[in-house]
């Protein structure tokens, strides 16, 4: 086992010195798959509008491209487009047996109208449009033997037939040249072809493309190169890259804005030459490109090149201020450090340490033996030495080797002893060590006792002070003894608070402290560090990442943001602080987070180290200045209850029911700088009036908004730059039925009709409560005189009670009286006994009680009467007496009987009245 290992150590580090990076610092490359754009592979023809916007001719369709979506536009025959030609407001487009043009509808899509139905039809047989260009105001469309022109304002037709194949046709100032199998180049004079050159190589090899140069027309063929048109005769053009091009097979070429030229080859990719025919450099699938085959190019307005290739689409940023350095082979790795030492670049990285001769951008990186493994650092020396900070330990570099000078394990970085130039202090994970040179001879002299933190920054304020960070533990101050063995004291600094990705580094004599919590500067007099307000509201605006700093060359002190690479200097005539913002957010620079690096190689120009290889920057370019444009691409209604999406008109304001669903926006810039952020920000005006935070998202919803009136309006920023427009849309959410000038109306109508039938319900209810209360009166008056009627019956009853206890009184004195004069013997008495008699039976007495009984108990005799009509005046009186409910010994003095004869009547009284056994006579009498 020990044996395998080894031998893949072995195997590893061969590789590591044998291997060779292939590489070259290219534009930035943008690809786009079919996946990407949702078509077919192959793209045979771009252009652009005038609103900037990507046209390709693609196999399964038109595609278009707004800087952020694409959409697929399927031809009409569904056959595959050849060709693709955006002229003002329309798009041109040729494919099998038919031609026409494309124009933008009022929602924003594209419609197609064909033109070949105006041809006879028998021309377009069999035929394909390869190629539309614009000449004045024709249209030309070439096929395979004709060339037809369509005149845009009179809507005519012109048509040039041939014989033979028709290659390629091509503009040059304003004439019109095409090139014929077997016959050679002809140019279009007074509307009839002219045959201009039929050289033997225009009759052997194909004309890919005509060009002018020096005010020469210059002519580039497929296999054998360029020639100059000179006397109707071809001259070759005797280039550096004549010998490559001899070997290459060309398939299409463009010529730049700057002269130069951009080729693609069916097998080899892109070939780029200066104007004066050097080769630049060479883009292939090897070096970042999506295919070697290369159907058609196109420069852009900002001058970026668009390849539409045999499997994708891509976009090279031409003249961006960035090159990139990408390793496809995986042998660089993540670069941590850079460094230019005796015309030299070295890169060191995770795989270890590379060089390469500064400004041979065609040569190799090369791996220098005895470096493999983790790189941490690169240190100049006075521009005598180079050291290498490495995971083994600490090397000493001479050009393509290396000398260990240091064995302790991670050497992180180097610092200078102030005023002892033969010493270095060398930071350890382990603490900090001194290096010493004795005789041109760097060797490790001794560790500085009393301190083992790791010591990743430190800086030295004086000859025995140092200041050094660690990210988990904090910021401390060594104080260290005269000879650099040992730290006297540690005091660790309670003021600046310790952070994840901290770091500590000198700018201008003085010590900076950056961490998540902002920049902090040391005060020398007060020995403590203070916050800086203006960079630390920088790092929280440009959203901080990590605290490391990088001072270059040029006193520039270099900060890693996420939306942006920023760097302070200082005004040479003021001295006051400037800070410049790159925007080249953190996802493009793609470095590894904590150990960002980048060093200065030549004037202007800097290297960013990257997750695999760098970004090569030239400041001088840095500042873009092109206008752009946020353009409204569309205008959506989703139904949530039908489910279904319509799109909305983008030239009127937009009248919508209430509860319509979900409003989306659709809008983008037409930007194609790869390291260019393009972010969105907008307000809904009616709704949210305060503009939202910026964002990469180019669409936004609303769903179910209230009622009302709204202003949509968003704008772009486009790195640091804003759109010079806001694009906006103006629409209306209807009110709800309910609540509509109709519904109003009815409302108010029904409310009268509500008030009227209330007013009815009121006047009803208040006259029937008049009447209650009439009658709730008349009761109460009745109530009134009930109980006045009953108190007079009362009275009459006690009238009647107080002359019926009279008369038994009455009766009672006269019957004692009676009894005494009828005991006396007396023959006087007989009289007086006479007339006792006389005043027991007095009619007046029953006359008076029946007057008092009738008051009380109106029409009861009457009642009776009617009942009973055969009871006698005294049964009536029986009667009487009994419904006052007397006792037969009450009754007795009244009848002048006796008690038992009392009884005997009431006897006789049930018989007359035909009660039962268990009737009583009292109840029935009551009852009355």
């Amino acid at each position: 086992m020990k044996i395998h290992l080894k031998t893949i150590f072995t195997f590893f580090i061969f590789l590591l010195v044998n291997t060779k990076l292939i590489a070259q610092e290219l534009p930035p490359i943008q690809k786009f798959s079919p996946v990407d754009y949702n078509a077919d592979s192959q793209n045979w023809m771009l252009s652009q509008a005038s609103n900037n916007f990507i046209y390709a001719a693609n196999n399964k369709g038109l595609l278009e491209y707004n800087g952020h979506n694409w959409v697929v536009y399927p031809s009409p025959n569904n056959t595959i487009f050849r060709s693709v030609k955006a002229i003002k407001d329309k798009v041109y487009t040729g494919c099998y047996s038919d031609f026409g043009f494309w124009y933008k509808n009022k929602f924003g899509v594209l419609e197609y109208k064909s033109l070949a139905s105006k041809l006879d039809n028998k021309v377009l047989i069999d035929e394909q449009i390869w190629d539309i260009i614009e000449f004045n105001e024709w249209v030309t469309f070439q096929a395979r033997k004709h060339i037809y022109f369509y005149n845009t304002i009179t809507k005519a037709f012109k048509t040039i037939t041939s014989k033979n194949l028709i290659y390629k046709i091509f503009k040059i100032d304003n004439r019109i040249y095409y090139h014929v199998a077997n016959e050679g180049l002809y140019t279009i004079e007074d509307g009839k072809p002219k045959l201009l050159v039929n050289d033997a190589i225009t009759l052997s090899d194909r004309v890919i493309n005509v060009f002018e140069n020096n005010k020469s027309l210059f002519l580039l063929t497929r296999k054998s190169g360029f020639y100059r048109i000179e006397a109707n005769s071809l001259i070759p053009w005797r280039i550096p890259a004549l010998d490559t091009l001899k070997n290459t097979s060309v398939f299409s070429a463009i010529q730049l804005h700057d002269k130069s030229f951009m080729l693609g080859t069916i097998s080899k990719g892109i070939l780029h030459l200066t104007k004066d025919g050097h080769i630049d450099y060479i883009i292939n699938q090897k070096k970042g490109l999506s295919n070697n085959t290369v159907l058609s190019l196109f420069e852009d307005s900002n001058h970026n090149v668009w390849a539409g290739l045999d499997n994708g689409l891509d976009c090279i940023n031409v003249t961006s201020p960035i090159k990139t350095f990408i390793d496809y082979d995986g042998v660089l790795g993540t670069v941590y450090t850079t460094k230019v030492f005796k015309d030299y670049l070295y890169l060191g990285t995770n795989q270890g340490l590379f060089y390469r001769k500064l400004g041979a951008l065609n040569d190799d990186f090369k791996f220098i033996k005895g470096t493999a493994g983790q790189v941490w650092s690169l240190y100049n020396y006075n521009d005598e030495y180079l050291l290498c900070g490495h995971h083994l330990g600490g090397f000493l570099v001479t050009k393509d080797e290396v000398k260990q000078i240091s064995k302790h394990f991670g050497v992180w970085n180097f610092q200078k002893v102030p005023n002892q130039e033969n010493l270095l202090l060398q930071g350890n994970y382990d603490g900090i060590y001194v290096l010493e040179n004795t005789n041109n001879n760097w060797k490790l002299r001794n560790k500085i006792k009393g301190f083992n933190n790791s010591s990743r920054y430190f800086e030295i304020t004086n000859s025995n002070q140092i200041w050094v960070n660690h990210e988990y533990k904090g910021v401390f101050k060594l104080t260290l003894n005269d000879s650099l063995t040992k730290v006297v004291n540690v005091t660790k600094e309670q003021t600046l608070p310790k952070g994840k990705n901290s770091s500590l580094i000198s700018y201008r004599d003085t010590i900076v402290y950056m961490s998540n919590s902002g920049v902090f500067k040391l005060n020398d007099s007060l020995g403590t560090f203070k916050k800086d307000s203006t960079l630390s509201k920088l790092a929280v605006e440009n959203q901080y990442i990590s605290g490391k700093m990088v001072v270059d060359l040029n006193k520039k002190l270099w900060m890693f943001y996420k939306e942006s690479l920023s760097f302070i200097e200082n005004d040479n005539l003021t001295n006051n602080v400037k800070i410049t913002n790159l925007p080249i957010p953190s996802k493009f620079r793609r470095g590894a987070l904590g150990f960002e690096n980048i060093e200065n190689i030549a004037h202007n120009n800097y290297i960013l180290g990257t997750t695999n290889g760098y970004l090569k920057l030239n400041l001088d370019n840095t500042s873009y200045k092109n206008n752009y444009y946020v353009h409204l691409n569309s205008i959506s209604n989703t139904n949530l209850n039908q489910n279904t999406t319509t799109r909305i008109s983008l030239k009127d304001s937009g009248d919508f029911n209430y509860k319509y669903g979900i409003l989306t926006f659709n809008f983008s810039v037409p930007e194609y700088e790869k390291y260019l952020d393009v972010k969105y920000q907008f307000k809904l005006n009616g709704n949210m009036n305060e503009w939202s935070e910026w964002s990469n998202k180019a669409e936004i919803s609303f769903e179910n908004l209230p009622y009302g009136d709204y202003h949509f309006e968003v704008k772009a920023k486009v790195g640091n730059q804003l759109s010079s427009n806001i694009a906006s849309y103006k629409f209306t959410i209807n009110k709800p039925w309910f609540i509509s000038n109709l519904a109003w109306c009815l409302y108010f109508l029904l409310l009268i009709a509500i008030a009227i039938l209330t007013h009815s319900i009121y006047k009803n209810y208040y006259n029937k409560m008049l009447k209650n209360k009439e009658l709730e009166n008349k009761q109460i008056i009745m109530q009134m005189k009930n109980e006045k009627l009953n108190q007079d019956i009362e009275n009459k009853n006690r009238e009647l009670a107080i002359s019926t206890m009279s008369i038994i009184k009455k009766n009672r004195v006269l019957n004692k009286i009676k009894k005494e004069l009828k005991k006396s013997k007396n023959a006087n008495n007989a009289e007086a006994i006479k007339l006792v008699e006389s005043n027991l039976n007095d009619s007046k007495d029953w006359s008076f009680f029946e007057q008092a009984f009738n008051n009380a108990d109106k029409d009861f005799l009457e009642k009776i009467k009617q009942v009973h009509p055969d009871l006698t005046p005294n049964d009536l009186r029986f009667c009487a007496y009994l419904r006052l409910n007397l006792s037969s010994k009450e009754m007795a003095p009244l009848l002048n009987i006796s008690v038992k004869s009392v009884e005997t009547k009431r006897y006789r009284l049930r018989k007359k009245l035909g009660l039962e056994h268990d009737n009583g006579l009292v109840n029935y009498i009551l009852k009355f």
